[in-house]
């Protein structure tokens, strides 16, 4: 069974005072077919098994505080984690003390976390394909208030170039006429097409002026033993994206 010690951990240039990390699926409480460290409390899952799987996050990594879960809706905004209550509707959150941990969840979405060269601020971000579309990475950047170049992106597991099939009105909301972002889209049957989701969120990226972006590559579709996937289950937990800095 996988436990806390098989969570993902950005391989970035990253002060060593920014944690941040994300879960996977195994080690936690909740049964079929959120096995099983489902931390998503919207899915259906039972909320006591639920809460049990965020208080042994928690406990493992000694948040400071619970971390801000947001209500995300495919949106844009991005709000201060410390300010982030039970209702908060966003799709990302930044800090830039000690004290507030940064979290998205996601099940085939991309988690992006950010955090400037010398570890004053850091910020989470759900990208889904319509929060891409609409501009959750700039939004993101913009919240971190700082030179866009001197900051730094990872960007973690979610569904891979292989699997995200879409259709045209998806490819013509991530790309328009722009044809470096048109090239990241292959045939696939009928009229239908393969998004390659993480050249999308690069390709943004660097026109926004962040070079230095990490991760990527991982398949939350072709992974089954170790993300959850709603593409490929339907039904499904959610695992989380976490960045918070130190005390």
């Amino acid at each position: 069974m996988a436990s806390f010690g098989d969570c993902l951990l950005p391989d970035w240039p990253a002060p060593p005072w920014v944690k941040a990390l994300t879960t996977v699926r195994g080690g936690g409480s909740s049964g079929h077919p959120y096995d099983s460290l489902n931390l998503g409390s919207h899915v259906g899952d039972d909320p006591q098994a639920v809460a049990r799987n965020r208080a042994q996050l928690r406990a493992a990594f000694g948040f400071p505080t619970e971390p801000a879960w947001l209500r995300q809706v495919h949106g844009t905004r991005v709000v201060p984690a410390a300010e982030v209550g039970p209702d908060t509707a966003a799709d990302g959150s930044f800090a830039d003390r000690p004290g507030s941990v940064c979290a998205v969840l996601t099940a085939d979405c991309l988690p992006v976390l950010l955090c400037d060269a010398t570890g004053t601020r850091v910020a989470a971000l759900h990208a889904g394909w319509r929060g891409l579309a609409a501009g959750i990475i700039e939004h993101g950047i913009e919240a971190m208030g700082r030179i866009p170049q001197t900051l730094m992106a990872w960007l973690g597991p979610a569904i891979g170039p292989t699997a995200f099939e879409v259709g045209p009105e998806v490819m013509g909301a991530l790309a328009g006429d722009d044809a470096e972002a048109r090239a990241l889209f292959t045939p696939g049957r009928g009229d239908r097409l393969f998004a390659d989701f993480y050249g999308l969120a690069r390709l943004r990226l660097r026109r926004a002026g962040v070079a230095a972006v990490y991760g990527g590559g991982l398949c939350t579709v072709a992974d089954p033993g170790r993300f959850y996937s709603y593409r490929r289950d339907g039904v499904c937990g959610r695992m989380a994206s976490l960045i918070w800095l130190e005390q």
